[in-house]
């Protein structure tokens, strides 16, 4: 390596990164419901050439004790001990475009000593726009497309894309506080708050991947391979219906979600597509209670390795 930084440390690579190239962000921790986020940074070590150019001080923005590495015990002895990642890659898309990709865990600590790094980088690498993603867990059902909720200075995403827009207050993660400094300095960034049915926040769902990469190429215009993620999107979706179809109580919870879902869609009055007309939530708690002993198989990456490993 060969520049520091506050928090980061740039590698020899920086300096090939073109100027004005899309920044896309997704990181694990807070909010990440059917493991979209982590889903998109696991896929992406395989999918996308990249090169890190910026890596993270895990001392100083990891809690350990929270959220600890995994290392293998062969008999006797340790070995593969790998740290988690927070890094700013330079990627490369279907059509060789490069963009900037930072991945890995949402800080601990120093929210506001990362965020001001990230702009240093975006800054010195004349970011053209900032995209990032995270997934909320939302009472709709898993047969609608997944909606998403538009926030930033991209008026025409929102315009074209945000089906849900609240006035409500939110626990913040890291991003959300990214892309507030962005707007105040007048940057381009769109971020993507992706609903996924809360009967599925804790499984790893294909779909929740996708609907990341798709949101992601909507915003900058690149070609991001999807295809093994929607094969094995089609394959979980066929299990979970195979598992309602066979369960009329799970039909008529899931057919009321559908109808709320479509009376919104089709601009009702509805407040939302999650509440009635009274304000209330429809439970969707037996779906999920039905669905455990499937779903167990599917637990996000975070419980069956490191949060937040990211390593190339």
């Amino acid at each position: 390596m060969s520049v520091s930084g506050d928090l980061f440390e740039l590698t020899a690579a920086a300096s090939d990164v073109p100027d004005g190239l899309d920044l896309v962000v997704a990181l694990t921790g807070f909010s990440d419901a059917g493991g979209a986020a982590g889903q998109f940074n696991d896929y992406s070590r395989g999918a996308f050439e990249s090169e890190p150019v910026a890596i993270f001080d895990n001392d100083l923005l990891l809690d350990y004790r929270a959220r600890r590495p995994i290392i293998y015990f062969d008999q006797d002895h340790l070995t593969e001990y790998t740290p988690p990642r927070l890094q700013v890659s330079l990627a490369y898309d279907d059509l060789h475009h490069p963009f900037l990709l930072l991945t890995g865990y949402e800080p601990d600590f120093l929210w506001e000593r990362f965020v001001r790094d990230v702009l240093g980088l975006i800054d010195r690498f004349r970011v053209a726009r900032t995209t990032w993603v995270h997934a909320i867990p939302m009472p709709v059902p898993h047969t609608r497309p997944i909606g998403v909720t538009v926030s930033g200075t991209r008026e025409e995403l929102i315009e074209s894309m945000s089906v849900w827009r609240p006035h409500t207050q939110v626990p913040s993660n890291v991003l959300h506080l990214l892309e507030y400094r962005l707007t105040e300095r007048g940057s381009g960034v769109a971020g993507f708050a992706l609903l996924i049915p809360h009967y599925l926040a804790d499984t790893e769902f294909p779909t929740a991947a996708i609907a990341a990469i798709d949101s992601i190429s909507a915003a900058t215009g690149l070609i991001l391979p999807t295809d093994e993620l929607r094969e094995e999107g089609r394959e979980f979706v066929s299990r979970i219906d195979e598992q309602v179809g066979g369960n009329e109580e799970l039909k008529r919870l899931v057919g009321t979600l559908e109808e709320r879902y479509d009376t919104y869609m089709e601009g009702s009055a509805l407040r939302s597509p999650l509440m009635d007309s009274d304000g209330t939530l429809p439970s969707a708690d037996e779906i999920a209670a039905e669905l455990e002993k499937f779903l167990a198989g599917r637990k996000g990456p975070d419980e069956r390795r490191p949060p937040g490993d990211e390593a190339p």
